[in-house]
């Protein structure tokens, strides 16, 4: 019970400012800094990420496994991606990790010593992502200062999400709207995982939506199911038929082309019926699989873990963990 010792450590000390509003200057940066900074760091060569993500310097990476620097599983990859933003939803307080987000907000809770949200951002920057921005709420002032802390005042973006306590994600990603004019990728914000599971998903082929999937033998009611039909989705949410359920999200996902736009728009229509708040933004995506945009990519099972419960946050830092294989590599500097 390491890992909840360590979370309680913080409880009980008042290590994080009381849940409110951000901070004066929390919500307004810039980019973060190059991931070049950060490979030359790590002895890797310039224009080389960390897990083998290539630049060519005009804002695209592809994935060259064999020249991985960082000893992640190699994906077998070798494919160029145009260079896409990152959001991260982040508002949400974590009800059943209580008590130990009673005053600490689920995204910073530690797993070995750092925070959720900053393993995130490491493997975002391992890929080559180092433009994000993090939807916020529940102890939002608590998240901004341990973002500062980490990697300095202007390098990530937050936006504060008012309606956290009474909406669900379809509402935070309302707030983030105006950073969907471009490709991103839209990513939960209790999802660990190693970079070799990002990787994939960027090197799928570029359709409108793409939604990262895994598969195990057993899916749980909490689970977001999904039925597929080959590479395109048909259905996801936790509601499906269990015999037609063949894979389940990992709450990662990228949009390209046509997709922001596609997204946006379906966001703006569902926040004019009183449903949308209680409604997750995954049934957008159910909404739209009839129309042949929404694709999915399987990624490895044991590449990534959910954050929900006290089990899930001990078995996340738990030795041998596969997704902690490489996340424990030396963090990203600021």
């Amino acid at each position: 019970m390491a890992v909840l010792a360590e979370a309680v450590t913080h409880y009980r000390a008042g290590g994080f400012p009381q849940s409110g509003a951000p901070g004066s200057g929390g919500n307004v940066a810039a980019p973060g800094a190059a991931l070049g900074a950060d490979a030359a760091a790590a002895g890797t060569p310039p224009g080389l990420g960390l897990c083998g993500a290539v630049s060519d310097n005009e804002g695209h990476w592809s994935v060259a496994p064999e020249r991985c620097a960082c000893g992640d599983r190699q994906s077998g990859l070798s494919t160029r991606w145009t260079k896409v933003k990152a959001i991260i939803l982040s508002a949400g307080q974590g009800r059943r990790l209580l008590p130990l987000t009673e005053r600490i907000p689920k995204c910073i809770l530690p797993v070995r010593g750092r925070p959720l949200i900053g393993w995130q951002i490491d493997a975002l920057a391992r890929c080559g992502i180092d433009d994000v921005t993090a939807v916020v709420g529940f102890g939002a002032e608590a998240v901004e200062t341990r973002l500062a802390e980490l990697y300095g005042p202007r390098r990530i973006r937050t936006l504060y999400n008012p309606f956290f306590a009474s909406t669900d994600n379809l509402v935070s990603c309302w707030i983030a709207r105006a950073e969907m004019h471009e490709d991103f990728l839209l990513l939960n914000g209790d999802t660990l995982f190693e970079a070799a599971v990002l990787e994939r998903l960027l090197a799928a082929p570029a359709h409108p939506v793409t939604l990262a999937v895994s598969r195990k033998d057993r899916y749980d009611d909490d689970d977001m199911k999904v039925i597929r039909d080959r590479d395109r989705l048909v259905h996801v949410g936790k509601k499906l038929p269990a015999d037609q359920v063949d894979a389940e999200s990992i709450g990662m996902m990228t949009f390209r082309g046509d997709g922001p736009r596609l997204f946006r728009e379906a966001i703006e229509r569902a926040l004019r019926t009183p449903e949308a708040l209680r409604q997750w933004y995954l049934s957008l995506l159910d909404a739209l699989a009839p129309r042949g945009v929404v694709y999915v990519q399987t990624v490895e099972a044991d590449g990534w873990t959910e954050v929900d419960s006290p089990f899930d946050l001990e078995a996340a830092a738990a030795p041998g963990a596969a997704w902690l294989a490489v996340a424990e590599q030396p963090p990203v500097a600021a």
